[in-house]
């Protein structure tokens, strides 16, 4: 029996890491159950593609090349192919998928994150504002991109929400995994607060630890601030906050003892690690004008892990945390309030936490994105 054919189209996979980047491979992987896919995306992906996935690569740097290259190719197997379905991982690939499902007589379908539809940058109004515009279909990460993409003028009978998904454990990490975790970072046994992800001016570290860090580590005076990512090479328009700066902030504070930074985790085991050695995943993530937080994975992440979050509620993370499910949502730039969630996480019963967490994550599993992908895309199928 014919498959439905499914081209897309994404400068996010990996092995470039980040949550966009889990993202893409998934929704190919999920898509792969239900039709024949084919992936254009940069150099280094096809040594992770998808088992059932087939993968084009084109560079990735500089932006224009990967742009002229991603366009083209994604013509030409669209001429060949003849998909039926062309999807951009992203706004920056709409323009391309528009041609390309042109070309195939295809319908043209966007997976939206909040940022694409918020960039100020007047080429990126010109060009990609009207591509999404056009699309057959917009499916946004969160409510919250959702009301972005009308603002662009996106007819509300063409959105869909579909939120990102997570893989749920099969089992907790071995107590001898978690100790030798805490030994390979010199972590002690003191207890933890977590952030996981890019160090950009967006996610606030800098500000948390001049803030709210201070006053944590009087509470809580043996407590460690671990820190997992690092500084951006390949995200566009976003701006860096070096661990450097961050320390120094520290330093000033007086908590410059209490930072630890692990750099990039790419190995899943140790990252389940990360978390589960953890008290506290904190997502200080600030409210900048042009650069919203589409979702937030990572909350989702924590709490497959049993890791509660305590987080400003801006952007999409409001569908990402459930005050007194999954960890508490507190009011933008309240570094007080802030504070004190924290504080009162740290004071409350791990295990309840943990069972709460894992329920909400449940809900988020990757197993039903393939499907709610599918049916955004075939809407008159279901």
């Amino acid at each position: 029996m014919n498959r439905p054919r499914i081209l897309i189209v994404t400068r996010n996979m990996p092995p470039l890491v980040g949550g966009m980047e889990r993202l893409n491979w998934h929704i190919a992987d999920s898509l792969s159950h239900f039709a024949d896919v084919r992936v254009v995306s940069p150099e280094g992906s096809s040594a992770l593609q998808p088992e059932r996935v087939a993968i084009t690569e084109v560079p990735l740097r500089p932006l224009w090349r990967f742009l002229l290259g991603s366009g083209w190719t994604s013509l030409r197997i669209a001429h060949q192919w003849k998909p039926h379905i062309v999807l951009a991982g992203s706004g920056l690939t709409a323009p391309a998928v528009i041609m390309a499902a042109r070309a195939a007589n295809a319908r043209a379908c966007v997976y939206l994150h909040g940022l694409d539809a918020a960039v100020q940058h007047p080429v990126y109004r010109m060009l990609w504002h009207p591509a999404i515009r056009r699309m057959n279909t917009v499916i946004a990460n969160s409510q919250a991109t959702a009301t972005l993409a009308q603002t662009l003028g996106v007819e509300a009978k063409r959105l869909q929400i579909v939120h990102p998904g997570v893989q749920m454990p099969d089992i907790p990490q071995s107590n001898s995994a978690l100790h030798a975790f805490r030994e390979l970072h010199k972590l002690g046994s003191a207890r933890l607060l977590l952030s996981v992800g890019r160090l950009t001016e967006r996610k606030g570290l800098r500000e948390f630890v001049q803030n709210s860090l201070p006053a944590i580590v009087r509470s809580v005076p043996g407590i460690l601030f671990v820190i997992v990512g690092d500084a951006p090479t390949d995200a566009l328009l976003a701006g860096v906050q070096t661990r450097a700066s961050i320390q120094a902030v520290a330093d000033a504070a007086g908590v410059g003892s209490h930072l630890r930074f692990l750099g990039v985790i790419t190995d899943q085991q140790q990252l389940a690690c990360a978390y589960e050695s953890a008290s506290v995943h904190v997502f200080p993530v600030r409210e900048l004008d042009g650069d919203p937080e589409g979702f937030g994975m990572v909350a989702i992440e924590a709490a497959a892990h049993g890791l509660p979050t305590v987080a400003f509620s801006t952007g999409g993370i409001t569908e990402a945390v459930q005050t007194d499910k999954s960890g508490y949502l507190v009011k933008p730039h309240d570094y007080t309030r802030l504070t004190q969630a924290i504080l009162q996480v740290l004071a409350g019963n791990p295990e309840l936490w943990a069972l709460k967490a894992t329920d909400f994550a449940k809900q988020f599993a990757w197993p039903h994105l393939g499907k709610k992908i599918y049916t955004a895309l075939y809407p008159s199928q279901q």
